[in-house]
Protein backbone atom coordinates (compact mmCIF):
# COMPACT_ATOMS: atom_id res chain seq x y z
CA UNK A 1 0.00 0.00 0.00
CA UNK A 2 1.56 3.25 -1.06
CA UNK A 3 2.15 6.08 1.31
CA UNK A 4 -0.70 8.48 -0.81
CA UNK A 5 -3.68 5.85 -0.25
CA UNK A 6 -3.03 5.15 3.76
CA UNK A 7 -3.13 8.55 3.94
CA UNK A 8 -6.50 8.86 1.70
CA UNK A 9 -7.95 5.97 3.97
CA UNK A 10 -6.84 7.74 7.24
CA UNK A 11 -8.99 10.42 5.78
CA UNK A 12 -11.91 8.60 5.13
CA UNK A 13 -12.02 7.07 8.55
CA UNK A 14 -11.24 10.47 10.47
CA UNK A 15 -14.84 11.62 8.77
CA UNK A 16 -16.64 7.92 8.78
CA UNK A 17 -19.51 10.13 7.12
CA UNK A 18 -17.72 11.35 4.23
CA UNK A 19 -17.59 7.73 1.99
CA UNK A 20 -19.73 4.97 1.73
CA UNK A 21 -18.77 1.87 3.08
CA UNK A 22 -18.90 0.37 -0.11
CA UNK A 23 -16.23 2.62 -2.35
CA UNK A 24 -13.54 1.22 0.56
CA UNK A 25 -11.17 -1.52 -1.06
CA UNK A 26 -12.42 -5.26 -1.24
CA UNK A 27 -9.79 -6.21 1.24
CA UNK A 28 -10.63 -3.90 3.91
CA UNK A 29 -14.51 -4.59 3.85
CA UNK A 30 -16.41 -7.14 5.85
CA UNK A 31 -17.21 -9.97 4.21
CA UNK A 32 -16.18 -8.67 0.62
CA UNK A 33 -18.05 -11.33 -1.00
CA UNK A 34 -21.98 -9.89 0.18
CA UNK A 35 -23.46 -7.49 -1.94
CA UNK A 36 -25.44 -5.11 -0.08
CA UNK A 37 -25.99 -2.00 -2.52
CA UNK A 38 -30.08 -3.23 -2.41
CA UNK A 39 -30.29 -2.75 1.39
CA UNK A 40 -33.04 0.50 2.03
CA UNK A 41 -31.09 2.16 4.98
CA UNK A 42 -33.77 4.28 6.41
CA UNK A 43 -36.34 1.20 6.43
CA UNK A 44 -33.86 -1.15 7.82
CA UNK A 45 -32.65 1.47 10.52
CA UNK A 46 -36.48 1.95 11.59
CA UNK A 47 -36.70 -2.07 11.69
CA UNK A 48 -33.90 -2.04 13.88
CA UNK A 49 -34.85 0.88 16.05
CA UNK A 50 -37.88 -1.22 16.52
CA UNK A 51 -36.28 -4.30 17.60
CA UNK A 52 -33.62 -2.97 20.00
CA UNK A 53 -35.25 0.57 21.71
CA UNK A 54 -38.49 0.19 22.60
CA UNK A 55 -38.38 -3.17 24.65
CA UNK A 56 -35.05 -1.89 26.57
CA UNK A 57 -36.93 0.94 27.79
CA UNK A 58 -39.54 -1.61 28.99
CA UNK A 59 -36.83 -3.40 31.07
CA UNK A 60 -35.32 0.02 32.51
CA UNK A 61 -38.98 0.98 33.30
CA UNK A 62 -39.05 -1.90 35.43
CA UNK A 63 -35.61 -1.85 36.73
CA UNK A 64 -35.98 1.65 38.29
CA UNK A 65 -39.63 1.27 39.42
CA UNK A 66 -38.34 -1.45 41.61
CA UNK A 67 -35.62 -0.44 42.53
CA UNK A 68 -37.28 2.89 44.02
CA UNK A 69 -40.41 1.76 45.17
CA UNK A 70 -38.94 1.36 48.23
CA UNK A 71 -39.35 4.90 49.08
CA UNK A 72 -43.02 4.59 48.14
CA UNK A 73 -43.35 1.78 50.63
CA UNK A 74 -41.71 3.66 53.15
CA UNK A 75 -44.55 6.50 52.76
CA UNK A 76 -47.21 3.62 53.79
CA UNK A 77 -45.71 2.54 56.98
CA UNK A 78 -43.48 -0.13 55.76
CA UNK A 79 -40.70 1.04 58.02
CA UNK A 80 -43.08 0.48 61.37
CA UNK A 81 -44.85 -2.62 60.35
CA UNK A 82 -41.32 -4.21 60.16
CA UNK A 83 -39.65 -2.42 62.99
CA UNK A 84 -37.25 -0.53 60.99
CA UNK A 85 -35.79 2.50 62.51
CA UNK A 86 -34.78 5.44 60.42
CA UNK A 87 -30.88 4.88 60.44
CA UNK A 88 -31.55 1.16 59.71
CA UNK A 89 -33.88 2.25 56.78
CA UNK A 90 -30.58 4.03 55.26
CA UNK A 91 -28.28 1.19 55.74
CA UNK A 92 -30.87 -1.08 54.18
CA UNK A 93 -31.11 1.30 51.12
CA UNK A 94 -27.47 1.70 51.42
CA UNK A 95 -26.12 -2.68 51.28
CA UNK A 96 -27.75 -1.97 47.60
CA UNK A 97 -25.14 -0.42 46.39
CA UNK A 98 -22.36 -2.45 46.59
CA UNK A 99 -23.32 -5.71 44.58
CA UNK A 100 -24.98 -3.34 42.15
CA UNK A 101 -21.34 -1.22 41.54
CA UNK A 102 -19.01 -4.07 42.43
CA UNK A 103 -20.56 -6.69 39.57
CA UNK A 104 -21.19 -4.17 36.97
CA UNK A 105 -18.00 -5.05 35.00
CA UNK A 106 -17.85 -8.73 35.38
CA UNK A 107 -21.81 -8.62 33.99
CA UNK A 108 -20.57 -6.50 31.04
CA UNK A 109 -18.06 -9.67 29.90
CA UNK A 110 -20.48 -12.06 30.81
CA UNK A 111 -22.99 -10.04 28.87
CA UNK A 112 -20.34 -10.23 25.74
CA UNK A 113 -19.46 -13.27 26.00
CA UNK A 114 -23.22 -14.84 26.22
CA UNK A 115 -26.27 -13.48 24.58
CA UNK A 116 -27.87 -10.34 25.39
CA UNK A 117 -31.13 -12.25 25.88
CA UNK A 118 -30.17 -14.98 27.76
CA UNK A 119 -27.88 -12.55 30.03
CA UNK A 120 -30.19 -10.09 30.43
CA UNK A 121 -33.18 -12.10 30.85
CA UNK A 122 -31.49 -14.13 33.59
CA UNK A 123 -30.75 -11.59 35.74
CA UNK A 124 -34.14 -9.63 35.33
CA UNK A 125 -35.76 -13.28 36.71
CA UNK A 126 -33.87 -12.98 39.83
CA UNK A 127 -34.05 -9.25 39.93
CA UNK A 128 -37.96 -10.02 40.03
CA UNK A 129 -37.96 -12.47 42.24
CA UNK A 130 -36.30 -10.56 44.87
CA UNK A 131 -38.59 -7.64 44.40
CA UNK A 132 -41.61 -9.81 44.83
CA UNK A 133 -40.38 -11.66 48.49
CA UNK A 134 -40.11 -7.77 49.73
CA UNK A 135 -43.86 -7.94 49.69
CA UNK A 136 -43.20 -10.91 52.67
CA UNK A 137 -40.39 -9.22 54.79
CA UNK A 138 -40.83 -9.00 58.71
CA UNK A 139 -38.07 -7.81 60.26
CA UNK A 140 -34.43 -5.51 59.85
CA UNK A 141 -32.97 -8.72 58.75
CA UNK A 142 -35.07 -9.82 55.52
CA UNK A 143 -34.97 -6.47 54.21
CA UNK A 144 -31.12 -6.26 54.23
CA UNK A 145 -30.69 -9.40 52.27
CA UNK A 146 -33.36 -9.03 49.84
CA UNK A 147 -32.61 -5.28 48.86
CA UNK A 148 -28.35 -7.05 48.67
CA UNK A 149 -29.79 -9.56 46.36
CA UNK A 150 -31.99 -6.79 44.48
CA UNK A 151 -28.29 -4.85 43.85
CA UNK A 152 -26.61 -7.98 42.77
CA UNK A 153 -29.23 -9.15 40.49
CA UNK A 154 -30.10 -5.24 38.59
CA UNK A 155 -26.01 -4.99 38.10
CA UNK A 156 -26.01 -5.67 34.84
CA UNK A 157 -28.94 -4.27 33.33
CA UNK A 158 -28.18 -0.55 32.56
CA UNK A 159 -24.28 -0.62 31.37
CA UNK A 160 -25.22 -3.86 29.46
CA UNK A 161 -27.74 -1.80 28.05
CA UNK A 162 -25.95 1.11 27.38
CA UNK A 163 -22.72 -1.16 25.96
CA UNK A 164 -25.04 -3.34 24.10
CA UNK A 165 -26.58 -0.29 22.24
CA UNK A 166 -23.49 1.14 21.25
CA UNK A 167 -22.79 -2.29 19.42
CA UNK A 168 -25.80 -0.90 17.06
CA UNK A 169 -25.38 2.53 16.36
CA UNK A 170 -23.51 4.93 15.01
CA UNK A 171 -21.47 7.49 17.17
CA UNK A 172 -23.66 10.23 16.14
CA UNK A 173 -27.05 8.39 16.76
CA UNK A 174 -26.51 6.82 19.84
CA UNK A 175 -27.71 9.94 21.93
CA UNK A 176 -31.17 10.01 20.76
CA UNK A 177 -31.33 6.37 21.54
CA UNK A 178 -29.90 5.99 25.04
CA UNK A 179 -31.98 8.99 25.49
CA UNK A 180 -35.52 7.42 24.67
CA UNK A 181 -34.27 4.74 26.44
CA UNK A 182 -33.27 6.07 29.61
CA UNK A 183 -36.51 8.83 29.79
CA UNK A 184 -38.09 5.14 31.10
CA UNK A 185 -36.44 5.97 34.31
CA UNK A 186 -38.11 9.55 34.52
CA UNK A 187 -41.44 7.74 33.68
CA UNK A 188 -40.69 5.09 36.47
CA UNK A 189 -40.29 7.94 38.80
CA UNK A 190 -43.96 9.28 37.48
CA UNK A 191 -45.81 6.58 37.70
CA UNK A 192 -44.52 5.01 40.69
CA UNK A 193 -46.12 7.69 42.70
CA UNK A 194 -49.37 6.90 40.38
CA UNK A 195 -49.35 3.43 41.20
CA UNK A 196 -47.74 3.05 44.81
CA UNK A 197 -51.24 5.61 45.59
CA UNK A 198 -53.30 3.11 43.80
CA UNK A 199 -51.86 -0.20 45.00
CA UNK A 200 -52.10 0.93 48.81
CA UNK A 201 -55.72 0.93 48.37
CA UNK A 202 -55.46 -2.60 48.95
CA UNK A 203 -54.80 -2.21 52.29
CA UNK A 204 -55.80 -5.11 54.06
CA UNK A 205 -56.11 -7.21 51.11
CA UNK A 206 -55.00 -10.85 51.73
CA UNK A 207 -54.05 -10.07 55.36
CA UNK A 208 -51.28 -7.65 53.94
CA UNK A 209 -50.74 -3.98 53.98
CA UNK A 210 -50.72 -1.78 51.35
CA UNK A 211 -46.69 -1.56 50.86
CA UNK A 212 -46.22 -5.28 50.93
CA UNK A 213 -48.87 -5.24 47.72
CA UNK A 214 -46.57 -2.42 45.87
CA UNK A 215 -43.47 -5.35 46.38
CA UNK A 216 -45.22 -8.49 45.05
CA UNK A 217 -47.39 -6.65 42.30
CA UNK A 218 -44.22 -4.84 40.38
CA UNK A 219 -42.53 -8.18 41.49
CA UNK A 220 -44.41 -10.69 39.45
CA UNK A 221 -44.97 -8.03 36.81
CA UNK A 222 -41.03 -8.30 36.38
CA UNK A 223 -41.01 -12.08 37.08
CA UNK A 224 -43.27 -12.19 33.47
CA UNK A 225 -41.82 -9.80 31.25
CA UNK A 226 -38.32 -11.44 32.43
CA UNK A 227 -39.74 -14.29 30.79
CA UNK A 228 -40.82 -12.87 27.91
CA UNK A 229 -37.42 -11.30 27.49
CA UNK A 230 -36.19 -14.62 26.47
CA UNK A 231 -38.17 -14.96 23.14
CA UNK A 232 -37.77 -10.58 22.58
CA UNK A 233 -34.47 -9.47 22.89
CA UNK A 234 -31.62 -9.60 20.18
CA UNK A 235 -28.33 -10.35 20.21
CA UNK A 236 -25.42 -8.37 18.23
CA UNK A 237 -25.61 -7.04 15.16
CA UNK A 238 -23.24 -10.06 14.14
CA UNK A 239 -25.42 -12.77 14.89
CA UNK A 240 -28.97 -11.06 15.50
CA UNK A 241 -31.85 -13.42 13.82
CA UNK A 242 -34.34 -10.77 13.17
CA UNK A 243 -31.64 -9.56 9.97
CA UNK A 244 -30.64 -11.63 7.03
CA UNK A 245 -27.39 -12.45 6.53
CA UNK A 246 -27.23 -9.23 3.55
CA UNK A 247 -28.37 -6.96 6.39
CA UNK A 248 -25.70 -8.06 9.28
CA UNK A 249 -22.93 -7.65 7.03
CA UNK A 250 -24.33 -4.14 6.29
CA UNK A 251 -24.85 -2.90 9.55
CA UNK A 252 -21.50 -4.32 10.49
CA UNK A 253 -19.64 -2.39 7.53
CA UNK A 254 -21.89 0.33 8.14
CA UNK A 255 -20.19 0.39 12.29
CA UNK A 256 -16.82 -0.22 11.23
CA UNK A 257 -17.09 2.73 8.78
CA UNK A 258 -18.00 4.80 12.14
CA UNK A 259 -14.17 4.02 13.45
CA UNK A 260 -16.27 0.94 15.08
CA UNK A 261 -13.85 -1.82 14.01
CA UNK A 262 -14.64 -4.13 16.30
CA UNK A 263 -18.43 -4.69 15.31
CA UNK A 264 -17.39 -7.68 13.21
CA UNK A 265 -16.54 -9.79 16.41
CA UNK A 266 -12.95 -9.55 18.70
CA UNK A 267 -12.04 -12.42 20.57
CA UNK A 268 -11.77 -11.59 24.28
CA UNK A 269 -8.39 -10.43 25.88
CA UNK A 270 -7.40 -9.44 29.42
CA UNK A 271 -5.05 -6.56 27.65
CA UNK A 272 -8.57 -4.56 26.92
CA UNK A 273 -9.48 -4.27 30.61
CA UNK A 274 -6.21 -3.07 31.46
CA UNK A 275 -6.24 -0.68 28.28
CA UNK A 276 -9.27 0.65 30.02
CA UNK A 277 -7.87 0.66 33.07
CA UNK A 278 -4.91 2.85 31.35
CA UNK A 279 -6.65 5.23 30.19
CA UNK A 280 -7.26 8.52 31.42
CA UNK A 281 -10.43 8.69 29.48
CA UNK A 282 -11.98 5.85 32.05
CA UNK A 283 -11.20 7.76 35.46
CA UNK A 284 -12.54 11.44 33.82
CA UNK A 285 -15.92 9.46 33.07
CA UNK A 286 -15.99 7.71 36.47
CA UNK A 287 -16.04 11.50 37.62
CA UNK A 288 -18.54 12.61 35.48
CA UNK A 289 -21.05 9.79 36.06
CA UNK A 290 -20.18 10.16 39.65
CA UNK A 291 -21.14 13.30 39.16
CA UNK A 292 -24.90 12.70 37.94
CA UNK A 293 -25.16 9.17 39.16
CA UNK A 294 -25.10 10.46 43.20
CA UNK A 295 -27.46 13.07 42.87
CA UNK A 296 -29.84 10.19 40.39
CA UNK A 297 -30.35 8.17 43.21
CA UNK A 298 -31.10 10.85 45.96
CA UNK A 299 -33.66 12.49 43.91
CA UNK A 300 -35.17 9.07 43.12
CA UNK A 301 -35.28 7.67 46.31
CA UNK A 302 -36.33 10.86 48.35
CA UNK A 303 -38.26 13.29 45.68
CA UNK A 304 -41.50 11.65 47.86
CA UNK A 305 -39.82 12.27 51.54
CA UNK A 306 -39.01 15.75 50.17
CA UNK A 307 -42.05 17.27 48.63
CA UNK A 308 -43.69 15.07 51.86
CA UNK A 309 -41.69 17.44 54.48
CA UNK A 310 -42.36 20.78 52.53
CA UNK A 311 -46.18 19.72 53.80
CA UNK A 312 -47.88 17.17 51.90
CA UNK A 313 -49.07 14.15 52.78
CA UNK A 314 -48.21 10.80 51.29
CA UNK A 315 -50.63 10.50 48.55
CA UNK A 316 -50.24 14.16 47.46
CA UNK A 317 -46.57 13.70 47.96
CA UNK A 318 -46.26 10.89 45.49
CA UNK A 319 -48.77 12.65 43.21
CA UNK A 320 -46.80 16.01 43.23
CA UNK A 321 -43.68 13.97 42.06
CA UNK A 322 -45.46 13.03 38.70
CA UNK A 323 -44.99 16.42 37.16
CA UNK A 324 -41.75 16.26 38.35
CA UNK A 325 -41.02 13.65 36.63
CA UNK A 326 -42.70 14.09 33.36
CA UNK A 327 -40.45 17.43 32.94
CA UNK A 328 -37.81 15.14 33.23
CA UNK A 329 -38.70 12.59 30.20
CA UNK A 330 -39.24 15.53 27.98
CA UNK A 331 -35.78 17.06 28.79
CA UNK A 332 -34.07 13.48 28.65
CA UNK A 333 -35.79 13.35 24.76
CA UNK A 334 -34.97 16.57 23.52
CA UNK A 335 -31.62 16.59 25.06
CA UNK A 336 -30.59 12.86 23.23
CA UNK A 337 -31.89 14.27 20.10
CA UNK A 338 -30.20 17.52 19.81
CA UNK A 339 -26.81 15.92 20.72
CA UNK A 340 -26.44 13.82 17.93
CA UNK A 341 -27.91 16.43 15.87
CA UNK A 342 -25.49 19.34 17.08
CA UNK A 343 -23.18 17.23 18.15
CA UNK A 344 -21.46 19.36 20.43
CA UNK A 345 -21.93 16.96 24.00
CA UNK A 346 -18.98 18.46 25.62
CA UNK A 347 -21.48 21.96 26.00
CA UNK A 348 -24.31 20.43 26.66
CA UNK A 349 -22.82 18.34 29.56
CA UNK A 350 -21.42 21.88 30.80
CA UNK A 351 -24.82 23.19 30.41
CA UNK A 352 -26.95 20.49 31.76
CA UNK A 353 -24.84 20.28 35.17
CA UNK A 354 -24.20 24.04 35.43
CA UNK A 355 -28.36 24.08 35.69
CA UNK A 356 -28.22 21.57 38.54
CA UNK A 357 -26.02 23.49 40.52
CA UNK A 358 -28.10 26.53 40.22
CA UNK A 359 -31.45 23.90 41.54
CA UNK A 360 -29.75 23.11 44.64
CA UNK A 361 -28.01 26.34 45.91
CA UNK A 362 -31.72 27.60 45.71
CA UNK A 363 -32.80 24.54 47.53
CA UNK A 364 -30.00 24.98 49.90
CA UNK A 365 -31.21 28.75 50.48
CA UNK A 366 -34.53 28.45 50.48
CA UNK A 367 -37.32 28.34 52.93
CA UNK A 368 -39.91 28.65 50.33
CA UNK A 369 -41.77 25.70 49.41
CA UNK A 370 -43.15 27.01 46.01
CA UNK A 371 -39.62 28.14 45.45
CA UNK A 372 -37.64 24.47 46.17
CA UNK A 373 -40.72 22.94 44.30
CA UNK A 374 -39.54 25.04 41.53
CA UNK A 375 -35.78 24.14 42.36
CA UNK A 376 -36.84 20.32 42.71
CA UNK A 377 -37.54 20.83 38.16
CA UNK A 378 -34.75 22.11 37.95
CA UNK A 379 -32.70 19.35 39.43
CA UNK A 380 -34.39 16.94 37.55
CA UNK A 381 -34.03 18.76 34.17
CA UNK A 382 -30.20 18.73 34.93
CA UNK A 383 -29.57 15.47 36.62
CA UNK A 384 -31.65 12.84 33.93
CA UNK A 385 -30.50 14.36 30.71
CA UNK A 386 -27.26 15.06 31.46
CA UNK A 387 -27.08 10.87 32.01
CA UNK A 388 -27.84 9.49 27.96
CA UNK A 389 -25.94 12.72 26.70
CA UNK A 390 -22.75 11.48 28.59
CA UNK A 391 -23.32 7.97 27.94
CA UNK A 392 -23.18 8.59 23.99
CA UNK A 393 -20.45 11.21 24.59
CA UNK A 394 -18.02 8.72 26.50
CA UNK A 395 -19.26 5.37 24.44
CA UNK A 396 -18.45 7.57 21.02
CA UNK A 397 -14.69 8.04 22.28
CA UNK A 398 -13.76 4.57 22.93
CA UNK A 399 -13.17 2.07 20.73
CA UNK A 400 -12.79 -1.86 20.64
CA UNK A 401 -15.46 -3.77 21.83
CA UNK A 402 -14.51 -5.40 25.37
CA UNK A 403 -12.71 -1.73 26.59
CA UNK A 404 -15.93 -0.13 25.76
CA UNK A 405 -17.55 -2.34 27.79
CA UNK A 406 -14.98 -2.35 30.51
CA UNK A 407 -14.45 1.63 30.93
CA UNK A 408 -18.73 1.82 30.83
CA UNK A 409 -18.98 -0.62 33.38
CA UNK A 410 -16.37 0.62 35.42
CA UNK A 411 -17.71 4.39 34.81
CA UNK A 412 -21.38 3.41 35.77
CA UNK A 413 -20.25 0.83 38.54
CA UNK A 414 -18.44 3.99 40.24
CA UNK A 415 -21.20 6.18 40.08
CA UNK A 416 -23.42 3.97 40.99
CA UNK A 417 -21.19 2.98 44.11
CA UNK A 418 -21.64 6.69 45.09
CA UNK A 419 -25.51 5.46 45.56
CA UNK A 420 -24.27 4.44 48.68
CA UNK A 421 -23.36 7.89 49.87
CA UNK A 422 -26.19 9.61 48.49
CA UNK A 423 -28.79 7.22 50.19
CA UNK A 424 -27.84 8.23 53.11
CA UNK A 425 -27.42 11.93 53.16
CA UNK A 426 -31.35 12.99 53.38
CA UNK A 427 -31.93 12.19 57.28
CA UNK A 428 -34.98 12.19 59.26
CA UNK A 429 -33.41 14.48 61.55
CA UNK A 430 -32.97 17.46 58.61
CA UNK A 431 -36.34 17.95 57.46
CA UNK A 432 -37.72 19.54 56.23
CA UNK A 433 -35.43 21.54 54.48
CA UNK A 434 -32.98 18.89 54.24
CA UNK A 435 -29.47 21.27 53.62
CA UNK A 436 -27.29 18.77 54.62
CA UNK A 437 -28.48 16.49 51.36
CA UNK A 438 -28.61 19.29 49.35
CA UNK A 439 -25.27 20.71 49.85
CA UNK A 440 -23.77 16.80 49.55
CA UNK A 441 -25.53 16.39 46.41
CA UNK A 442 -24.24 20.31 44.78
CA UNK A 443 -20.89 19.02 45.38
CA UNK A 444 -21.31 15.46 43.48
CA UNK A 445 -22.89 17.98 40.47
CA UNK A 446 -19.65 20.07 40.85
CA UNK A 447 -17.11 17.15 40.43
CA UNK A 448 -19.83 16.13 37.35
CA UNK A 449 -18.90 19.87 35.65
CA UNK A 450 -15.10 19.73 36.15
CA UNK A 451 -14.70 16.12 34.96
CA UNK A 452 -16.70 16.96 31.56
CA UNK A 453 -14.52 20.24 31.46
CA UNK A 454 -11.07 17.91 31.76
CA UNK A 455 -12.61 15.18 29.23
CA UNK A 456 -13.44 17.93 26.76
CA UNK A 457 -10.02 19.28 27.04
CA UNK A 458 -8.29 16.18 27.24
CA UNK A 459 -9.82 15.02 23.99
CA UNK A 460 -9.35 18.19 22.43
CA UNK A 461 -5.98 18.14 22.74
CA UNK A 462 -5.57 14.72 21.75
CA UNK A 463 -7.22 15.22 18.52
CA UNK A 464 -4.55 18.04 17.71
CA UNK A 465 -1.63 15.61 18.65
CA UNK A 466 -3.05 12.83 16.12
CA UNK A 467 -3.59 15.91 13.37
CA UNK A 468 0.49 17.18 14.23
CA UNK A 469 1.28 13.02 13.84
CA UNK A 470 2.51 12.78 17.18
CA UNK A 471 0.59 9.49 17.19
CA UNK A 472 1.81 8.19 13.78
CA UNK A 473 2.79 4.27 13.65
CA UNK A 474 5.06 2.28 11.49
CA UNK A 475 3.48 1.22 9.03
CA UNK A 476 5.46 -1.61 7.02
CA UNK A 477 6.40 -0.72 3.39
CA UNK A 478 4.86 3.07 4.31
CA UNK A 479 6.82 6.17 3.90
CA UNK A 480 6.17 8.00 6.70
CA UNK A 481 8.28 10.63 7.97
CA UNK A 482 6.40 11.50 11.46
CA UNK A 483 5.80 7.70 12.36
CA UNK A 484 7.92 6.97 15.75
CA UNK A 485 8.36 3.45 16.50
CA UNK A 486 7.02 4.24 20.52
CA UNK A 487 3.92 4.26 18.67
CA UNK A 488 3.95 1.15 17.42
CA UNK A 489 4.86 -1.10 14.43
CA UNK A 490 2.11 -3.32 12.22
CA UNK A 491 2.04 -4.93 8.68
CA UNK A 492 -1.39 -2.54 7.77
CA UNK A 493 -3.23 -0.31 8.39
CA UNK A 494 -5.73 -1.94 9.50
CA UNK A 495 -4.32 -4.22 11.70
CA UNK A 496 -3.17 -1.13 13.41
CA UNK A 497 -6.66 0.40 13.97
CA UNK A 498 -7.56 -2.90 15.01
CA UNK A 499 -5.21 -3.65 17.63
CA UNK A 500 -4.19 0.29 19.04
CA UNK A 501 -8.40 0.74 18.83
CA UNK A 502 -9.00 4.47 19.89
CA UNK A 503 -5.43 5.07 20.23
CA UNK A 504 -4.93 4.37 16.30
CA UNK A 505 -3.51 7.53 14.98
CA UNK A 506 -6.35 7.79 12.39
CA UNK A 507 -9.12 7.97 14.80
CA UNK A 508 -10.66 11.13 15.80
CA UNK A 509 -12.69 12.17 19.29
CA UNK A 510 -15.88 13.53 19.03
CA UNK A 511 -16.67 16.36 21.04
Amino acid sequence: MSAESVSRHSKELKDPEAVAVRDAPAENIYQPEVDTSGIDERKLMRRIDWHVVPWLAVLYLLNFLDRGSIGNAKLYGMTDDIGVTDKQYLIALTVFFFPYSLFEPPSNVALKTLRPSMWLSFIMLVWGLAMTFHGFITNYAGLLGLRFLLGLAEAGLYPGVVFYMSCWYRRNELGSRVGVFFSSATIAGAFSGLLAAAIAKMDGVGGKPGWAWIFILEGLFTVLCAVASFFILSDFPDTAKFLTETERVWVVRRLQADSKYSAGGESFKAKYVWQSLADWKTWLAMGMYMGFDGPLFAFSLFTPSIINQLGYEATVANLLSVPVYAWACIMTVVIGFWGDRVKCRAWLNLGLFGSGLVGYIILICSKNPSLSYFAVYLAASSIYPTIPNSVAWVSSNVEGSYKRSATLAMAIGWGNLNGAVTSNVYRAVDKPWYRLGHGIVLAYIAIGWLSSLAFYVYLRRQNAARERGDHDEIIEGVDNKRANEKNGRFESVEAARMEKGDKWSGFRYTL
